[in-house]
């Protein structure tokens, strides 16, 4: 009887260590800690109200009716202890334990997000107004340090100081502020000059077709938003976009060139738009003529500057954009072979979705104020128009590598590839293809080699062209 009850005994306590094993991990907001004794505040009236005449129920059976002989007689609720025979007592009770610490445990994850988002927030609060700061100081310096100019802009530029900014790092006034009246003024009168020279030509037979062309192509830029349908800027982007073809004949106006102002033309016009107004909205006209006369110049002279360095994509045959766009392949090959091999397979080539991303600066691609946040840093870079483009357009593809994968053929492809869903995106998403881009240009730029790797040799074509011959000699 003796080794009977001690084996019992044991069975008794294995089948408690058992139980308590199987209990939940211990995690905060978990009830492991009031299984092993610890009262907690919240649950306190939980546990009280547990019926301890009830047996505890085990995944072998009841453990009163297994081991009724070792477990002790149970005690009326005035006298009872907080011991584990009360604490474990209903297991009607421990679902509605668990409910409610899962429920403690999210709201306690809830809170931490909550948390994080709120300090987020504010340090990027904190962040832009040090940069606010370091902006008002350095364009109100007389002789503006460009370096540092560059430095801060490249990561955004707060829309109060962009259209200064911008007409600085595009190089169409001088860093020093004494000679910027002087410079803006003798720019303004000398566009103007050309509109006189250049703009009655527009009806003769030799460049109608030039100027058919782009009044064909203005109504159809940006046509969702209201300010460039208005009659009075399209007429000023007629003059801007003619008296830079005629001053260009090598490549004169080539469809796309008319998206390239538009970003400009906006970020000036912010300067003289009320605050709180939305510029998609505004009424030009009622701007004086003089505003509208140095936004138009100015625009001009801005474009003017960024079409420098990429005219040879507008020239006979664009082979500007031909060769990045080789480049582009050259890279994707290199960085992401499942999507390299995919577009293969399926018979896409790049210039097929590729030309526009060039042509037009990825302006169709995203939203406008999307462009103006790229743009920040593309008149940051060295060469940003013509070179750091490139990997823009390399990061921007492989960002939507994972979808293009799960189309499984040509026209699923070139559907998603032309129609990719940007419409929200912000300044947010623009700045993680930025930074991809900036990685890719650290790894590529300085080894242009490895862009185009030498071709190994195909030894088994050889090997078989030598066999024919040797075969056609025998014969």
């Amino acid at each position: 009887m003796r080794g009977g009850n001690k084996d019992q005994s044991n069975s008794s306590d294995r089948s408690l260590s058992n139980h308590t094993i199987s209990s939940p991990q211990s995690k905060p907001g978990n009830i492991q800690s009031i299984i092993y004794g610890a009262q907690h505040p919240p649950l306190a009236h939980l546990l009280n109200n547990l019926d301890s005449q009830q047996p505890l129920k085990h995944k072998h059976g009841s453990l009163k009716n297994k081991h009724s002989s070792n477990l002790p007689a149970p005690t009326s609720h005035r006298h009872a202890g907080p011991g584990l025979g009360k604490r474990l007592n209903a297991e009607k009770n421990y679902d509605y334990i668990s409910d409610y610490t899962t429920n403690i445990s999210n709201l306690r994850i809830s809170e931490d997000k909550n948390l994080y988002r709120t300090a987020s927030q504010f340090l990027a609060s904190e962040q832009e107004s040090i940069k606010m700061e370091k902006f008002s100081k350095l364009m109100s310096s007389e002789n503006l340090d460009i370096d540092e100019l560059i430095k801060l802009s490249w990561s955004g530029i707060h829309p109060k100081y962009r259209p200064l900014t911008w007409k600085i790092l595009s190089h169409y006034i001088p860093t020093c502020v004494g000679r910027r009246k002087e410079t803006l003024d003798r720019k303004r009168k000398e566009y103007f000059a050309f509109v006189v020279k250049y703009y009655p030509s527009r009806f003769e037979e030799i460049h109608k077709d030039m100027y058919r062309q782009i009044h064909i192509d203005i109504p159809r830029m940006n046509p969702l938003i209201d300010l460039f349908q208005q009659p009075t800027v399209q007429d000023m982007f007629e003059r801007i976009l003619y008296i830079w073809a005629m001053r260009h004949p090598a490549s004169g106006y080539v469809q796309g060139i008319n998206d390239l102002v538009t970003p400009f033309f906006v970020v000036f016009l912010s300067e003289y738009v009320p605050s709180g107004t939305s510029i998609d909205n505004f009424v030009i006209d009622k701007l004086s003529q003089d505003i509208l006369k140095d936004l138009e110049s100015d625009s001009f002279w801005c474009v003017s500057n960024l079409l420098d360095g990429i005219q040879d994509n507008y020239t006979f045959a664009q082979p500007g954009i031909q060769e990045k766009v080789n480049v582009l392949k050259h890279l994707v090959s290199r960085i992401n072979v499942p999507l390299y091999n995919h577009l293969r397979e399926n018979e896409v080539e790049y210039l097929q979705f590729a030309f526009r991303w060039m042509n037009n600066l990825l302006m169709r691609e995203i939203p406008l104020k999307c462009t103006i946040r790229l743009w920040d840093t593309y008149l940051s870079e060295t060469n940003g128009f013509s070179h750091f483009h490139l990997y823009v357009c390399v990061a921007f593809l492989n960002d939507w590598s994972d979808r293009i994968l799960r189309e499984k053929d040509f026209q699923g492809i070139m559907l998603l590839v032309q129609n990719l869903p940007t419409k929200n995106w912000s300044e947010k998403e623009i700045g993680m293809i930025l930074a991809e881009a900036y990685k890719l240009k650290y790894i590529f730029a300085d080894s242009p080699r490895h862009l185009f790797p030498t071709q190994p040799i195909n030894h088994e074509y050889y090997n078989k062209e030598d066999k024919d011959k040797n075969s056609d000699a025998i014969c």
